[in-house]
């Protein structure tokens, strides 16, 4: 299993939400970078970068602090966050970000998808899959619409989407552990690398996670308030 310890952008800040909710945030660090380097130095293969701004506005807003970090680690990195065009992903790639992840998009303009994996390939392409209730949420969390996350994933595996980042958003940074069943029927039926992402409190959930198991755990909060030990964590899977 691999790890991503993350880092959530709004306002140029290192913030986490509360259950996706924009008026409930924390402040962790007004420097970004600094906590980006600390994760390198702690052994982290892979960071995960969310541009909240973006996600909200449906365009890049933190696009400075994602080129700072990018050029001051030497890990790859992924970003998600606003991306809604082959502009912005070609922008965020020429930066030097490692991969990017499409959110709203997919549910609302699949063509968009084809279209980046036709140009940029599904090492490049990954879909980021937020749900309620396994009902996906769009717009920076804000909506919640229709769509069957599973289904939606499915789908995604039929256009050639290979990696999937799932996020439940009713336990995302709430320390409460991540919702294991939805994670495993993610994993079951659709057999993608699936990152799960939400809840993360302890190394027991990263075990569980791993017992499922997904392909990779983002770790949020758990880091910030000091309930993961990032270093301890990657000695112990590897990664």
């Amino acid at each position: 299993m691999k790890l991503f310890p993350a880092i959530d952008i709004k306002n140029g800040q290192c913030v986490r939400l509360r259950q996706g909710q924009f008026h409930n945030v924390e402040v962790y660090s007004q420097v970004p970078v600094r906590i980006a380097k600390n994760f390198q130095e702690s052994g982290a293969a892979f960071i995960h970068i969310v541009d909240l701004d973006g996600a909200l506005a449906g365009h890049s807003v933190n696009e400075d602090v994602i080129k700072a970090i990018v050029e001051n680690v030497s890990i790859p990195v992924e970003v998600g966050g606003g991306i809604r065009t082959i502009q912005d992903i070609e922008t965020k790639l020429n930066l030097g970000v490692g991969r990017v992840i499409i959110g709203t998009s997919a549910v609302e303009n699949p063509h968009f998808v084809r279209e980046a994996l036709r140009r940029f390939g599904n090492s490049k392409i990954v879909v980021g899959i937020d749900a309620k209730n396994g009902m996906v949420a769009t717009d920076g969390w804000e909506k919640i619409s229709n769509y069957n996350a599973v289904q939606l994933a499915l789908e995604m595996k039929e256009i050639g989407i290979k990696t999937i980042i799932y996020t439940d958003i009713s336990r995302d940074g709430m320390l409460s552990g991540p919702n294991l069943e939805h994670t495993r029927d993610m994993v079951e039926k659709t057999q993608m690398d699936i990152i799960a992402s939400g809840g993360v409190s302890s190394m027991k959930d990263l075990d569980d996670l791993n017992s499922i198991p997904v392909y990779g755990a983002i770790i949020g909060k758990a880091l910030y308030e000091n309930r993961v030990n990032l270093r301890e964590a990657v000695k112990k899977y590897g990664v």
